[in-house]
């Protein structure tokens, strides 16, 4: 179908859709360094499972999400506390926090990227990843996150 067509034609016959596996990961070389500052501050409160993704090519209203557990809600909140802090000190404010009080997920906003901070339970309940299956899963630098699995709960 032509790229120039109407919503309404395109509804009308729509094209195959292959299913998208797994993007294949980036390089954190692309990564600016407020990503890799919020990175640092979130592995310093022991953060884990950290993933990021580059949603450049499908979405437009952010260039990427960084996605990581606490293993509590003190945990979470704490993670929260040192990504905003570390990256006020460089000069870049968050938009918007959402989510702290209750600290399940707690979003930090800085516009071009977002901070995920989950919950054990709830990362797995709203499971972005999954969600976000698309995009391409950029590298973080090796050694930046312990292995996490010493630090789970059930």
């Amino acid at each position: 179908m032509k790229s120039n067509s109407t919503a309404k034609e395109q509804a009308l016959n729509p094209q195959p859709v292959s299913r998208v596996q797994a993007q294949p990961s980036t390089s954190s070389d692309q990564l600016d360094e407020r990503v890799l500052a919020a990175l640092h501050a979130a592995a310093e409160k022991k953060a884990f499972e950290a993933v990021v993704l580059d949603l450049r090519e499908i979405a437009s209203f952010t260039d990427f999400f960084i996605i990581c557990s606490g293993a509590n809600e003190r945990q979470v909140q704490a993670i929260a506390d040192e990504v905003y802090e570390s990256l006020k000190k460089s000069g870049s404010m968050a938009a918007r926090v959402e989510g702290y009080k209750t600290a399940e997920w707690v979003l930090l906003d800085y516009g071009d990227f977002l901070v995920h901070v989950f919950e054990q339970k709830a990362r797995s309940f709203y499971d972005l990843e999954r969600l976000w299956r698309e995009s391409k899963r950029v590298e973080i630098p090796a050694g930046l996150f312990a292995d996490s699995s010493l630090r789970r709960e059930s």
